[in-house]
């Protein structure tokens, strides 16, 4: 039998996604983001919610670009210290050892040692409540071929990436590989 648990924003698991954004006045900064998913296929276009508390939000904003950068299992303590740390007390590239790669695309930077990164341009934002949700256009995505399987799609378990559960407070990885979509239901055809 199913229970009624507390309600919450919760959809488990979330994405550990880190956003890149520069400042006013060209500072790059990250941010920690789980509020975010696929929105639209054409154009290719995701949302991440934020609050208008942080740095990142008013980045956004200012610039109308950010990146989406997706840490795998090695720089899980990274992803989380940049969750931690407001962008108006620390630089978390250098404290991190970090590099801030420019992008060509769009007026955002990247985290170089990550292994996955979306460059997007805001379409539109929407305030919702507490959080604003900005729609970004992917115009270009980038990957470490390491990455990339013999078909030159995404081999996830070699990339590893992290998920995010809200009411635990904690980071898991992906399991295995258990079925093809759009074929193991055929079987109910």
């Amino acid at each position: 039998m199913k229970k009624s648990i507390s309600l919450s924003a919760q959809v488990v698991p979330c994405p550990v996604w880190v956003i890149g954004s520069y400042s006013k006045d060209g500072t790059p900064n990250l941010m920690t983001a789980g509020w975010g998913g696929v929105c639209c296929s054409v154009p290719a276009c995701i949302a991440v919610s934020l609050r208008e508390a942080t740095l990142t939000y008013e980045n956004i904003m200012e610039r109308k670009a950010f990146t989406v950068n997706l840490p795998s299992l090695q720089y899980i303590s990274e992803a989380d210290y940049i969750g931690m740390e407001s962008g108006r007390n620390a630089d978390k590239f250098s404290k991190l050892g970090l590099t801030a790669v420019n992008s060509e695309i769009v007026d955002a930077p990247y985290v170089a040692e990550f292994p996955l990164v979306l460059e997007c341009k805001v379409l539109h934002t929407i305030k919702i409540g507490l959080h604003t949700q900005f729609i970004g256009e992917i115009v270009d995505m980038k990957i470490e071929e390491m990455f990339l399987d013999d078909t030159g799609h995404i081999a996830i378990e070699a990339l590893n990436p992290l998920v995010y559960i809200p009411k635990n407070n904690a980071y898991h990885t992906l399991g295995g590989k258990v079925g093809q979509s759009f074929a193991i239901g055929n079987k109910h055809r």
